[in-house]
């Protein structure tokens, strides 16, 4: 039958194997050294080292071994594995959100770059818009001039009727007055 003696004990921990998290304490009132493993010590701030102090209760196992349970090292602080676990999730939840916050200001930066390039190398287009024609001003108007053209068959292009109806008194080639010339022959849709 395993049991705990609740009287703490004291002693001096005499070695310690840090890479296998256990050692040996050397009771401060003589006897056998008592086995204790890393886990008697899981609230202390920091690992142990051989010359700490340690406080501890004695567990006996059924086949007689004994080792220290409860243990902390005198003078160490102890740390609170609530308290510390409830950090550790806070601490990641604010890495997450961090990292979260990163990417979505690279993917909006990557947007901005994304669109004004396509928008600097993308051909520009001509607004259409329910704006008559007679109001869109022609690029070549230097090579027409009003020379008494009147009607629609003594024209040679769109452009040029659009020319006469704008700057020519006296034409003939808007029948139905929607600003748009010899529809028919020209300029229709």
């Amino acid at each position: 039958m395993h049991s705990i003696n609740d009287h703490p004990q004291k002693g001096i921990l005499k070695r310690w194997n840090d890479s296998k998290g256990f050692g040996f304490v050397c009771p401060e009132h003589g006897g056998q050294d008592i086995f204790i493993h890393i886990s008697a010590l899981k609230r202390m701030s920091r690992r142990p080292r051989v010359g700490d102090t340690i406080i501890y209760q004695i567990h006996t196992d059924n086949d007689g071994k004994k080792r220290a349970v409860n243990a902390k090292i005198e003078g160490v602080l102890e740390v609170n594995l609530h308290h510390t676990q409830r950090q550790v999730r806070r601490n990641r939840e604010n890495n997450l959100i961090s990292k979260t916050i990163y990417t979505v200001m690279i993917a909006g930066i990557g947007f901005v770059i994304y669109a004004k390039y396509f928008d600097d190398s993308s051909p520009k287009r001509i607004a259409t818009t329910s704006t008559p024609n007679h109001m869109i001003e022609e690029h070549n108007t230097e090579n027409y001039s009003c020379k008494g053209k009147v009607y629609c068959s003594e024209m040679s292009s769109c452009e040029e009727a659009k020319f006469y109806l704008r700057h020519c008194p006296g034409t003939k080639m808007d029948g139905d007055g929607d600003g748009i010339p010899c529809e028919s022959q020209w300029c229709g849709s």
